[in-house]
């Protein structure tokens, strides 16, 4: 009988001893995944894409806590995946393209008429999505993150050149998005209707991979 209970005994310390052993799909988790947090990997060269999050605009005011600039309700930014490592890590993307829909812009700044279009220059930027959310995107070494301000006024058309060194942002899995709030731009060029600094607020939902939504581990 004792021999019998020092063996159970052996064994149950070693069964402890013994890591259990992950199922794959936890062990190979990649940081940007679809369809679910634990789903496929995003390949690398696969294009993601989103538009601004439904009820939402995209805002371009002249303080951080003020409403006086340009909003949009149509944006859309498209990116490059160009590294998905496993979770934890941080996945890289290039951002090939952002739009915004002059149409649906409109600007309250006094003596604005209209906004005729507003581009972003200087693609692709470079962006970083680590394991928990945290996104920062940059541009390309010696060069800014810059937004064109194409505004129509009293006076005729004016354009408006904004500058920012990098942007900072967070990703959701409750809806599949990237939220910017009050990222800050400085003027470099324009006239004096043109507001000294920018401030980028935006919700883009839901970031897809071919239509499947993208999550982040």
């Amino acid at each position: 009988m004792r021999t019998r209970t020092l063996i159970t005994l052996v064994g149950a310390v070693a069964a402890l001893s013994i890591p259990a052993a992950l199922p794959a799909s936890a062990a190979d988790t990649a940081v940007l995944t679809t369809g679910s947090a634990d789903g496929a990997a995003v390949a690398v060269g696969d294009v993601l894409s989103a538009p601004l999050a439904g009820g939402t605009s995209a805002t371009l005011y002249s303080s951080a806590t003020g409403t006086s600039g340009v909003k949009c309700t149509s944006s859309t930014f498209t990116a490059t995946v160009a590294d998905n490592p496993a979770a934890p890590g941080t996945a890289t993307e290039s951002v090939t393209g952002q739009t915004f829909d002059s149409s649906s812009c409109t600007s309250n700044v006094v003596g604005v008429l209209g906004v005729k279009s507003i581009s972003v220059d200087n693609l692709p930027y470079t962006t970083t999505v680590a394991s928990g959310g945290a996104l920062t995107v940059a541009p390309a070494d010696g060069s800014t993150i810059q937004t064109t301000v194409k505004l129509t006024t009293l006076l005729g058309s004016i354009t408006c050149v904004y500058q920012a060194p990098s942007l900072t942002g967070t990703t959701n899995n409750d809806d599949n998005s990237i939220n910017f709030t009050s990222q800050h731009f400085t003027k470099t060029s324009g006239s004096s209707l043109c507001f000294s600094n920018g401030y980028f607020t935006a919700k883009y939902a839901p970031v897809t991979d071919n239509g499947a939504a993208v999550y982040v581990n």
